[in-house]
């Protein structure tokens, strides 16, 4: 059998960089395309896809900032059709668990006459060591709206290690995989949890989406990314089928979905808070 040929699409991102190291372990040949990629990838320049796209046999899908942006259904609908005219065999894209537009995306792989598996995750665990909210561990503030929130938020290895799988096995062609935690926290019992992982004072403040979007504006942060944190704050984190627990990551990786307290453990003892 020959070695297949992956791309992955956001290979620099938080799971991107995750499955393209697992692909590339495991003895495939992986390309990773992004903006800054030879060659480079970007979704507002739809030319861009077809060198990516050029032998590849499958590709993991990670849309940036995020589906719920306009212009996402656009962007997936050319490349679909640009994959299955370069002959991909399988696509698996990174959803959003409770979103709406996502959702759209997701019907546009499904249909798009390609063979697919959408991956739908909860809100990621490395939000808070990698991504928007690291600033505030480090300030030992937290302050976020949807304090009444359950979130049943998901490592971002668990995630990888989904979609590392999936994407070559092709008995989950079709199907929709969620990926969560294994348990509902608001935002204040995980930043408790991250506290006494690290022996340090941080606070949670809870706030509104309002209060919220204007500290973003005065950070110097462009409209379209106040926009999208308050349609996911709102939108997703309000919606109550969104903060249901999923049992997919043991069904697919045949253990139990990584927990908070393990996540702010290991990531306290790596010094990323201090």
């Amino acid at each position: 059998m020959k070695t297949e040929n992956i791309l992955v699409i956001g290979g620099t991102g938080k799971t991107g960089r995750r499955v393209a190291e697992s692909l590339t372990q495991s003895g495939y040949n992986v390309r990773i395309v992004g903006r800054k990629t030879n060659p480079a990838f970007d979704w507002e320049n739809p030319s861009t896809y077809d060198i990516a796209l050029k032998d590849m046999d499958r590709a993991y899908i990670v849309y940036y900032p995020d589906l719920a942006v306009p212009g996402s259904r656009d962007a997936i609908t050319t490349l679909t059709e640009k994959a299955l005219a370069a002959g991909l065999e399988k696509v698996v894209l990174l959803s959003g668990k409770g979103e709406t537009e996502a959702e759209a995306c997701e019907g546009i792989v499904a249909n798009s006459g390609l063979n697919y598996t959408l991956v739908r995750a909860s809100w990621f665990n490395q939000n808070f060591s990698e991504g928007a909210f690291l600033e505030f561990i480090l300030n030992g503030t937290v302050a976020l709206p949807m304090p009444e929130a359950k979130i049943p938020f998901v490592d971002v290895d668990d995630i990888a290690d989904v979609v590392s799988k999936v994407i070559v096995d092709d008995t989950y062609n079709g199907q929709t995989i969620t990926v969560t935690g294994p348990q509902k926290r608001t935002f204040k019992e995980v930043v408790d949890l991250m506290a006494e992982a690290s022996n340090k004072q941080i606070q949670f403040v809870p706030i509104s989406i309002d209060e919220f979007k204007d500290g973003m504006r005065k950070a110097g942060l462009p409209d379209s990314h106040v926009w999208l944190f308050g349609y996911l704050f709102q939108e997703v984190l309000g919606n109550s089928d969104n903060q249901e627990i999923s049992d997919d990551v043991a069904k697919v990786l045949g253990r139990p979905a990584r927990d908070f307290e393990s996540f702010a453990l290991e990531t306290a003892a790596s010094g990323i808070w201090k």
